[in-house]
């Protein structure tokens, strides 16, 4: 096993554009938590939650997360170097935990810096835009447990997007179709209650897609109002990744390469 990750590592790092894509990743994540940051101001919206405000950017940061990880096999099989991989490594099993470990840790390590950078513009810019100790707003802090909760539980919110990209690339075998799929479940899917106009449904979708369900462990205020709770949601979207993984398995497993 930890040959194949060392090998997945290597070839990680080694693919053209790698490290851009994660620093482009963590600078359009803490930039859309600036922007979010500097235009929502109190008293006009004073009953933001300041903590989820500050996060806006994981938003934006998982669409590089999810090309991060379809990359990570999908364009093998466009270049047969599929075949030369499953010759290395023949057990399917071995060679889709590597590929998950190395993701999970890349990704894990951009989310920390994206979630700590966030919250430190949060921190700087809110108290100017009236979120102020005055009016019953404290500075945004790790020590604060909600807050710690939000920002732990959105690196783990990126780490499952990472491995349910992989599962769908993995299973469709297809840099497009993998794509198409991840970004309409993290897009397109949450907006359709707002487009059928159902509150219903908007509900229904706010309960149980991975991205919207997954993003609840971003609140700290007001939580009888949500649809689901943190880490309930949280479940939600690993179940999602779950499945994603055992599909890409089996059929990994069933299919040639």
């Amino acid at each position: 096993m930890s040959r194949a990750v060392r090998a997945e590592w290597t070839k990680l790092r080694t693919m053209p554009g790698t490290a851009w894509l994660v620093f482009a990743g963590i600078v359009a994540a803490i930039g859309a938590s600036w922007l979010a940051s500097a235009i929502v101001k109190c008293p006009s919206s004073c009953g933001t939650d300041t903590t989820k405000l500050s996060l806006t950017g994981i938003l934006i940061g998982q669409a590089a997360v999810a090309i991060l990880a379809i990359g990570v096999i999908a364009p093998e099989y466009g270049t047969g170097m599929i075949k030369t991989t499953l010759t290395a490594v023949p057990r399917r099993s071995v060679v889709l935990a590597a590929k998950a470990a190395v993701i999970t840790g890349v990704v894990a390590a951009a989310g920390v810096v994206e979630v700590l950078g966030s919250l430190l513009i949060g921190r700087l810019l809110q108290p100017g835009n009236g979120f102020s100790a005055a009016r019953g707003f404290a500075a945004l802090s790790l020590t604060h447990g909600p807050t710690l909760r939000a920002a732990a539980g959105s690196v783990l919110y990126l780490a499952l997007i990472g491995l349910l990209s992989l599962g769908a690339a993995t299973a469709l075998r297809d840099s497009a179709a993998a794509l198409t799929v991840v970004l309409g479940l993290l897009y397109v899917v949450p907006v359709l209650g707002v487009v059928l106009l159902s509150h219903r449904w908007q509900a229904r979708i706010d309960r149980w897609t991975p991205a919207s369900a997954g993003l609840a462990i971003q609140a700290t205020r007001h939580l009888a109002r949500l649809p689901i709770e943190p880490w309930p949601g949280l479940g939600v979207l690993a179940a999602w990744t779950a499945g994603a993984l055992l599909a890409g398995y089996l059929l990994l497993r069933l299919r040639d390469a």
